[in-house]
């Protein structure tokens, strides 16, 4: 019987690190449904917290990969500002389509990530200081292309990047049909790729969680999984954002574990010197991640553009601060070389139910201010409690 105790609780301490941010994320959203009445767990509401906060998730998966190498960037807002300045001015000043708009913000943002990536990875500069004085460049620039006006309205098809929603394509009477089906495919997705993982893990005789863990684990996901997208079911279908956030959560996901460039972040991360003389191109790996970043950073505000149907040369301040927090919530080490792009989006996920929560109890912002900033303090500390554990298990 202490055998069976013992086991129970080593295994449940394992997963306790693997999965302390999605149950304070859980323990986080049932406190503001008791405290809310259950206002913040209704459809539209658990609608809007998505729509509202897919430009921090974008921004996040970006500023991951930067974080993974012991980089940072401080410009991500700017070059919001910037890259909705220019599509606002293509598609509203000019009259062009809107979608040239897009192209033209996703263009910048190419541009922007060229200019840091050279400076950082050839010219030798930290990224600290590269990415300092391109929030400084890019504000101004955001400021000289809007002559330090906002622009609005926008087209009607470049607000629906945000606003839209996929509804009605199969039927359903009081939900959509077509949203449950994507979350079920999507979930069979997951539970497949969990019993290849576990097949592949025994054939190799690395040590996995117990059966009836694995199995309870995959339940509560699944679980969770079909409540929220009945809850978005129930209110107008899938939004849009959520399609584009869900393709990007997929793509870098393989990209960050099952790519060689992948592998070669992480290894940068943990020893750049180790990586260089292991053969890693270490300087044009730096490189394309700034780029890929000004790309994120491009499209994110392609996104609150959208959503805001304004740019204004104020727009995205802050927003640096956002994505770094919800990397560090999710997990990512200040050193590099640790981090998930799944954790990183549980991260922001937990700032952007708190910061919905705390506004629908009428809590100020400057309380909000400091209450974020504990959680993310917390979080880090209860990581590098959860890491020594591990260490002297």
């Amino acid at each position: 019987m202490s055998n069976t105790l013992s086991t129970l609780k080593d295994a449940l301490r394992a997963n306790l690190r693997q999965g302390g941010l999605a149950v304070a994320l859980v323990v986080i959203i049932a406190f503001f449904a008791i405290a809310t009445n259950g206002q913040i767990l209704s459809s539209q509401n658990v609608s809007n917290i998505i729509v509202q906060n897919a430009y921090v998730l974008v921004l996040a998966i970006g500023m991951l990969f930067a974080i993974l190498m012991a980089d940072i960037d401080l410009s991500v807002g700017s070059v919001v500002a910037l890259t909705g300045a220019v599509a606002g001015v293509v598609t509203v000043n000019h009259g062009l389509p809107w979608w040239l708009g897009v192209v033209a913000a996703l263009i910048t943002g190419l541009l922007v990530g060229v200019w840091q990536g050279f400076w950082i990875a050839f010219v030798g500069i930290p990224a600290f200081i590269v990415t300092l004085a391109g929030m400084l460049i890019f504000r101004g620039l955001t400021m000289i292309v809007l002559h330090n006006l906002s622009i609005s309205p926008f087209p009607g098809g470049f607000r629906e990047i945000s606003s839209g929603y996929l509804n009605g394509l199969l039927g359903g009477y009081g939900y959509d049909v077509f949203t449950l089906l994507l979350a079920a495919l999507a979930l069979a997705a997951y539970v497949f790729s969990e019993v290849r993982n576990r097949r592949r893990y025994l054939a190799n005789q690395v040590p996995v969680a117990s059966r009836g863990i694995w199995i309870g684990r995959i339940v509560l996901v699944c679980a969770i999984g079909m409540a929220f997208a009945w809850k978005i079911a129930t209110y107008k279908g899938t939004p849009y954002v959520l399609i584009i956030l869900a393709a990007l959560i997929l793509i870098y996901s393989f990209v960050a574990g099952r790519t060689v460039i992948g592998r070669q972040i992480y290894a940068i991360g943990g020893n750049r010197e180790a990586a260089a003389l292991s053969g890693v191109k270490v300087r044009w790996v730096r490189f394309w991640v700034f780029v890929n970043n000004g790309v994120l950073c491009a499209l994110a505000g392609v996104i609150f553009t959208s959503r805001l149907n304004m740019a204004g040369p104020k727009a995205g301040q802050g927003f640096e601060l956002d994505a770094i927090a919800a990397c560090f919530i999710g997990g990512a080490a200040v050193t590099g070389g640790v981090g998930t792009v799944a954790g990183a989006i549980v991260g922001g996920l937990v700032m952007a139910v708190m910061n919905n929560g705390m506004s629908l109890l009428g809590v100020g912002i400057d309380y909000q201010q400091a209450i974020k900033g504990l959680v993310v303090l917390g979080a880090v500390a209860f990581d590098l409690l959860n890491k020594r554990r591990a260490v002297t298990a």
